[in-house]
């Protein structure tokens, strides 16, 4: 994974790796770069993004540094990689996609065993754009296959109490530039049973749409439930 590295007689390292894509379609790899210290503990993670790696083919690239300090390959590991299928990656910024929408998923927010998840929708087309209702979603395993017995319920019920979540849907526009938001929202708890971990989300704005998996960790523990809240104009989010 990682090579020492100098230019010009510095002493500054590089950290280069491969990424190698075995399936038979372009995939999408997300690698977080856990940077330690010199007794091995954990400092400050680094995500980095491959777009679009062609099937079959290895791309190389480096992690130059963080900030302004050099990274030095002894005090790097790879902690976690996520990958999905080329044309359902996230675009969260750069050129608009072809749908004229930007949908992706935001890092949540954990608080005594309570996830919450943002989903983002962002008109960055140049027409007005209508959704009412709630986003669709289908549950992946590690494999990207559907994952069952989890119910899927629409508000917080039987999650938690959240001011706003169970707002009921209301027609939104949503002009260029403009922004909704949704969220999903789940407990962690375990207790009798098999305990269940759902790394990717399918979503789609709504039934019938183009799909964008998102890969937000859902560690469902033994709840079996996860809850979604309604699409809504984000005011924070002006064009």
């Amino acid at each position: 994974m990682a090579e020492r590295g100098g230019a010009g007689g510095g002493s500054a390292c590089v950290v280069a790796y491969d990424v190698v894509n075995p399936e038979g379609e372009p995939f999408t790899y997300t690698i977080t770069f856990t940077l330690t210290d010199d007794q091995g503990r954990a400092m400050s993670n680094v995500e980095e993004t491959v777009a679009s790696v062609g099937a079959g083919r290895t791309v190389r690239r480096t992690l130059d540094g963080v900030g302004v300090h050099p990274v030095d390959p002894a005090h790097v590991r790879i902690t976690d990689v996520k990958r999905v299928p080329a044309d359902e990656a996230p675009v969260p910024e750069g050129a608009c996609p072809a749908s004229g929408l930007r949908l992706f998923a935001d890092d949540g927010d954990a608080a005594m065993g309570l996830r919450v998840v943002g989903l983002h929708l962002e008109n960055c087309g140049s027409r007005p754009h209508d959704l009412e209702g709630y986003p669709a979603l289908q549950l992946l395993d590690e494999e990207l296959e559907p994952v069952d017995g989890i119910r899927v319920v629409r508000g917080g019920e039987g999650v938690a109490l959240l001011d706003g979540f169970d707002a009921p849907p209301l027609p939104v526009t949503l002009r260029s530039g403009e922004s909704a938001r949704a969220g999903l929202m789940w407990r962690n708890t375990t207790e009798f049973g098999e305990a269940v971990n759902v790394p990717y989300v399918r979503v789609r704005e709504r039934d019938g749409s183009a799909p964008v998996i998102v890969a937000p960790g859902l560690d469902l523990g033994t709840t079996g439930k996860l809850g979604v809240s309604a699409w809504r104009k984000d005011e924070s989010h002006r064009p």
